[in-house]
């Protein structure tokens, strides 16, 4: 009893302590609000584009590869047998930069399209406001 007593007094105290200071004007500062929907949708974003981009240099640096072996054995086999790499080599050049163009079509359609679903989030966020 005695120790509900002396809260009792101390939030009286407390309260009257805390009426007598003078109000001052203050300037309310508005955070933006981001909710979780937000952070989630850039978050995914970035995933998504990080995504693409190590997509886009796996498949470039298979086709370098490929490319660098196919016209390593051609020209191994126009030392051996005397008929020309030319051909090969061109078809070599060829295969490898339409891959590389389709790799870089297809990270380019990636990242629009992550770039959509974040534009598409955010509308959301800011219609649930």
């Amino acid at each position: 009893m005695n120790k509900l007593i002396a809260v009792l007094i101390s939030g009286l105290l407390a309260g009257s302590a805390f009426a007598q200071v003078p109000v001052t004007a203050t300037t309310k500062i508005v955070a933006p609000v981001t909710t979780s929907a937000a952070v989630k949708a850039d978050a995914k974003e970035v995933n998504a584009v990080a995504k693409a981009d190590a997509t886009l240099v796996n498949t470039v640096a298979k086709a370098d590869a490929k490319e660098v072996s196919t016209i390593a054995k051609a020209e191994t086999k126009e030392a051996k047998t005397g008929i020309s790499a030319d051909a090969t080599v061109a078809g070599a050049h060829a295969t490898a930069a339409k891959t590389k163009a389709k790799a870089h079509k297809k990270a380019a359609k990636a990242k629009a399209h992550a770039h959509a679903v974040e534009a598409k989030a955010d509308a959301k966020v800011v219609v649930a406001k």
